[in-house]
């Protein structure tokens, strides 16, 4: 009985892993504790300029270049996007759905409203959805991460 339960366990163990793929892109995780978004969110100038290791769901991530990705906050009301420069680390397209952890600096982008609608028509042009101007109605401040290391462990389908 023992032999049958513990066969049980590998097969289990092989076919979960099977279903998985783990990558670690950029800069090792070196930080011990991680910051939830909510908290981020909720007070981000408290977090200015400081390096965080956060978590959770991927959302989307670039379909042109991988330079970004959104990660949903823990309190399932938002998200984070967390951005490199291009070429430094590439998120791969298929990890949508799948977890991170990443660490990264907060920091913050001030845009007009002219910068701001330039800005939300770029992000739709790449993902190719729609996007309407008028919804822009005045300047706004995006905070993001910008990302030094992720770890991802996306279902392979």
């Amino acid at each position: 009985m023992m032999k049958l339960i513990i066969l049980a366990l590998i097969i289990g163990w092989v076919s979960f892993y099977a279903q998985t793929k783990e990558m670690k892109l950029g800069a090792e995780l070196t930080l011990t504790e991680k910051t939830k978004i909510s908290d981020i969110l909720s007070d981000p100038n408290a977090y200015l300029n400081q390096t965080v290791q956060i978590e959770g769901e991927i959302l989307d991530v670039c379909p042109m270049m991988g330079c970004w990705m959104e990660i949903k906050s823990d309190d399932e009301e938002g998200m984070i996007k967390v951005k490199v420069k291009d070429g430094d680390i590439v998120f791969p397209v298929e990890a949508v759905g799948g977890y991170a952890v990443v660490e990264g600096t907060v920091y913050k982008i001030e845009l007009t409203q002219e910068e701001a609608v330039d800005y939300f028509e770029h992000i739709a042009e790449e993902s190719g959805d729609d996007f309407d101007p008028s919804s822009i109605t005045g300047p706004m401040t995006i905070y993001q991460i910008k990302g030094l290391g992720a770890e991802i462990v996306q279902k392979e389908g």
